[in-house]
């Protein structure tokens, strides 16, 4: 429900509908399905439109099926489908009589999107799939099912690391939103467009974000409960160190009272970098 309400896996990207309501579709029950949101969200498999089949498969709308008795062994964990280059490899061993070196030339050639190679790896899968007694009709077909992957499949652990880094950015937005959102946001305080989507985010969960103020505000954005503070070296034109100098003296010495007040206390150099 966690996941699923949030954003996607981007956290703030808001124009990501589509995976949103792929997710919504899936309805993630572990840790896996996250994983495999990922690899099945690229070119490739949605060109195949394997992520929908996944989404059907795993909640009952489709039935599993497999494209030869033998495949289950290989694929049962994701429905039938090969969704991770590390799936096709396994394929290929299994049906092609591919060593684990050819396997590898098979993986590169798909991650690095080498179609002519692709080409000449299809004449020693079905070459070898005929081999170990499959039908040559049957062994191009299974090619056929490899080949979206030319155009960006994903490899099991790095979707898994993914998955991870998206699960642990969804906890931490729907548990601590305010500590989260301001942590991200003073990532990205060079880039202006960001920030602002950062704001309509905040608007969004009703998130109150407190003007600039040079008595309440510090460097970066600083989190309270239901509302977040500007940076004050978000603001273009203004840069970290001399804001420094600004708030340490605040600290030191309290509130500043006046422009006067601000202009005595403050080291010149600081006010020309404000200015």
């Amino acid at each position: 429900k966690m996941l699923s309400a949030g954003n996607s896996f981007g956290v703030f990207q808001l124009e990501s509908r589509p995976m949103l309501s792929l997710m919504r579709s899936l309805a993630p029950t572990e840790f896996e399905d996250v994983a495999a949101l990922v690899a099945l969200y690229r070119p490739g498999p949605m060109a195949a439109n394997m992520h929908n089949d996944y989404a059907d498969r795993k909640n009952g709308r489709l039935p599993i099926q497999y494209f030869h008795p033998d495949a289950e062994e290989l694929l049962a964990d994701t429905y039938g489908l090969m969704i991770y280059q590390e799936s096709v490899m396994r394929v290929a061993q299994k049906f092609a009589g591919y060593s684990l070196a050819d396997a590898d030339s098979l993986r590169k050639a798909m991650g690095k999107k080498k179609r002519k190679e692709l080409e000449k790896q299809e004449e020693k899968f079905i070459k070898g799939a005929t081999k170990n007694g499959i039908g040559k009709d049957i062994a191009s077909f299974i090619f056929q099912k490899i080949k979206p992957f030319a155009e960006y499949g994903f490899n099991k652990s790095h979707a898994a690391a993914y998955a991870l880094i998206a699960y642990q950015t969804a906890y931490l937005k729907k548990y601590y939103p305010e500590d989260f959102i301001a942590a991200t946001m003073s990532t990205e305080l060079s880039n202006t467009d960001k920030l602002r989507e950062f704001v309509e985010e905040l608007k969004r969960l009703k998130i109150d974000i407190v003007r600039p103020d040079i008595n309440s505000c510090f460097a970066d954005f600083k989190p309270e409960k239901n509302k977040i503070f500007y940076a004050l070296s978000g603001i273009k034109s203004v840069g970290r160190e001399a804001i420094s100098g600004v708030i340490n003296e605040r600290k030191k010495n309290g509130p500043f009272k006046s422009v006067n007040d601000f202009i005595k206390r403050v080291n010149p150099k600081d006010i020309n970098k404000l200015q």
